[in-house]
This record gives C-alpha cells, sequence and structure tokens, in this order.
C-alpha cells in the first residue's frame, strides 16, 4: 500500500476517535450502534455491515447478519440469491488477515480457474460501490465479517492502520454484547423464548396459545416478563433485540 499524504489534521481525527470512548463502557448494540455510524461518518463511508463469515451449511445472510445499516430490500435480495456465502469477498477473506478492499465485483458469486465468468445478480447499491473488509475473530475463535461501503477511494497508510484498529476495538465491544446475551438467555424462561419465537414467526397471541396449549392471557404475561427482562419499550423491540442477541 502506498504511503498516504493525508494531513496532521487528519490524523489527530483518527486518534480522537479512539479516545472518545472506552470500550469497557460499551455494553449495548445501541451503544454499539451509534460508534459504528460515527465511525463511517468519520472516514467517509455510508454503510457498514458485521456477519458471521457463512459455513458449509445452507444459512440465509439475514440469519448470520449482526449488525448493519445495510438498505433492508438488498438484504432480502441476498437472502434469495444466496450469492453472500459463495461471494469473492468471502472466498478471499478467508486467504488473508488483511483488509480487503475493492468493488461491486467482491459480492458478485466466486468463480473456479477455467469456469465462465459468473453473471452479476445483484447491481452493485448506489451508495455501496467500494468497500473496506476485514476478518475479525471472537476470543473463541468464530470468524465474522466486518465491512464498510460507500463511493470514496482505498483507505491507504497511517489512515488505513487507524481504521483497521478501531474496528478491532469495536469489535470488541460487539463481543461483549454477545456475553449479555448469553446472560439474558440464562434469565428467560423456555416459555418466554418460545413466544418470541413465534411471534417472530409472524403468530398473533391467540395462535401462540393455541400452539402452546395456554391462555392468551398467559402469552401476553409471558411477552410483559420478556419485554422487562430485554430492557426493551414493546412486544416488536423485544423480538428483534432476542434475534440481534441469538435468542431466538
Amino acid at each position: 500500500m502506498k504511503e498516504s499524504s493525508e494531513p496532521a489534521s487528519r490524523r489527530e481525527a483518527d486518534d480522537d476517535m479512539l479516545s472518545e470512548f472506552d470500550p469497557a463502557s460499551v455494553r449495548t448494540e445501541y451503544e454499539l450502534l451509534h460508534l459504528m455510524r460515527r465511525l463511517i461518518a468519520r472516514y467517509r463511508f455510508s454503510r457498514f455491515m458485521i456477519a458471521r463469515l457463512p459455513l458449509a451449511e445452507q444459512q440465509r445472510f439475514s440469519e448470520r447478519l449482526v449488525l448493519s445499516n445495510w438498505p433492508a430490500e438488498l438484504v432480502r435480495q441476498y437472502d434469495a440469491s444466496g450469492a453472500f456465502q459463495a461471494s469473492l469477498l468471502v472466498e478471499r477473506l478467508r486467504q488473508t488477515k488483511l483488509p480487503v478492499v475493492g468493488g461491486a465485483e467482491l459480492l458478485d458469486v466466486a468463480r473456479k480457474d477455467g469456469e465462465a465468468m459468473s453473471v452479476r445478480h445483484l447491481q452493485a447499491h448506489p451508495d455501496m460501490t467500494r468497500h473496506f473488509s476485514l476478518l475479525l475473530h471472537t476470543t473463541y475463535g468464530e470468524p465474522f465479517v466486518v465491512m464498510l461501503s460507500g463511493t470514496r477511494e482505498e483507505p491507504v497508510g497511517t489512515e488505513c492502520a487507524m481504521l483497521y484498529l478501531t474496528l478491532v476495538q469495536l469489535f470488541e465491544c460487539l463481543e461483549r454484547t454477545f456475553d449479555t446475551g448469553s446472560a439474558v438467555r440464562e434469565k428467560l424462561s423456555s416459555r418466554e423464548i418460545e413466544c418470541l419465537r413465534w411471534a417472530a414467526a409472524g403468530k398473533s397471541s391467540d395462535e401462540i396459545a393455541i400452539i402452546l396449549g395456554i391462555s392468551a392471557y398467559t402469552v401476553s404475561s409471558y411477552f410483559k416478563s420478556a419485554t422487562r427482562k430485554l430492557d426493551a419499550v414493546n412486544r416488536m423491540q423485544a423480538i428483534a433485540r432476542a434475534m440481534r442477541m441469538k435468542l431466538i
């Protein structure tokens, strides 16, 4: 990578990004989401995505997605196409510890030598024409894809190094929220988890009552207690938080 010609003011701004928060103080996904938005604004990206690295088994893209501000329609397209787990991006990340950068081709289906060029299934989103990606691992070795997308040029030199370091620190904060999710799972009862799971599948309280063989009033009670334990304001937010924490 070529040396950066960025001014001292930019390097000072990068230092401020690291010093403005204490990683030990970030406990919730909401706080991390706020930091990720500040990060992409600081580095002139427009989108971010953190997802579990696709494994051999078939799994929808949205099920591996942990945190992002990707357009909902784009997530649905990748769910339908299955292109992400077979993408050039995933293949390259598995082969290096360095950042992977590139354009729309990174999200194309990877092709083997001798095969015809794959047809691009999805058109590049207008504000996601360039990508900066890392493969990061949790303390227990689980691999995650971290991607920043936008229309800016490739980060180089000191800017690239500072961006890498900041993403590693933010990922450590994210891993801490996984521990919080495990603690919440221990607090939620099996019935509360069942109610949340069926509600996430689109079932009403009356339908859940029939499925579980309990009264609608009891279902409502389970939702109220689960909402409180998840520190949510309503049922929909409780379902969303439970899904992000991989509780359902």
